[in-house]
């Protein structure tokens, strides 16, 4: 029966999502212990890289997290061997800031990132959404890219930019996260009041992360290393993470639920 008095108090969805799934095993790890032992909700997985097979493995033993795609540009080899565009001498990716400024094949680019998502539908992933790594999607004209992508798969993506109207995504997205759990969490006070007020002020937010453990693949392969420890902590231990968990207007999800 329907009560015309009854308010019924949107809940706001908040997924927290952890770049880099399958860079490597100890980052697998990482992941899989912010997820089951935290808040983590969502990762985007990596398709190229070394650690896929076993994040594949970890994923589909947990059901209830969100896997995405983090199409890879900027690191690592490509998984077709037909770029002109896209790689150096020896076959790997071009730098981050070669692709920002330089010419290269669109086309590649798209074939390239068609690869991965379906490397990974192919492996028995059903992705939940699309993203990329150092946001390579917001390069040059790769909006058109990822935006071709998420309407051929019928995904939601990353919309860390101005997007179409008619791409799915979040609202509100934090790209600053990581920098929590390097100190103690009392001087990040003022940060974590405004995340959680800006979390309020929107029905959808994306919180990026990149939680992990450090082994020799990580270490010599990114510039990205003590924060990822801090911040697998700080998603586990740390009494934001549990005002989160337990608030009464905020849900945690996945990019499914949106």
């Amino acid at each position: 029966m329907f009560y015309p008095n009854t308010v019924v108090k949107l809940m706001k969805k908040v997924i927290i999502n952890s770049d880099d799934f399958g860079y490597s095993r100890g980052i697998n790890w990482g992941i899989m212990d912010a997820h089951t032992q935290g808040i983590l909700t969502s990762a985007t997985l990596m398709t190229n890289m070394p650690g896929f097979t076993h994040a594949v493995e970890l994923a589909k033993q947990a059901p209830e997290l969100g896997v995405g795609i983090h199409m890879v540009l900027t690191c690592g080899r490509p998984l077709l061997n037909t770029h002109k565009t896209l790689v150096d001498e020896h076959g790997n990716f071009k730098k981050q800031a070669w692709f920002k400024t330089e010419p290269f094949d669109e086309e590649e680019v798209y074939q390239e990132w068609d690869a991965q998502i379906q490397k990974a539908i192919d492996a028995g992933i059903t992705p939940t959404h699309l993203d990329s790594h150092h946001h390579a999607h917001t390069f040059q004209n790769n909006p058109e890219i990822i935006e071709r992508l998420g309407r051929k798969y019928n995904l939601p993506i990353r919309i860390n930019y101005q997007a179409s109207p008619d791409m799915r995504g979040v609202e509100h997205f934090i790209w600053d996260f990581d920098e929590c759990g390097a100190r103690p969490e009392s001087e990040d006070k003022a940060y974590l009041d405004a995340l959680l007020q800006g979390i309020l002020d929107h029905e959808t937010t994306e919180i990026m992360c990149h939680p992990g453990y450090l082994d020799c693949t990580i270490y010599h392969g990114s510039s990205w290393l003590e924060n990822r420890i801090h911040i697998l902590e700080f998603i586990i231990h740390s009494d934001f993470s549990k005002t989160l968990k337990n608030h009464p207007d905020i849900e945690l999800v996945t990019y499914k639920e949106l």
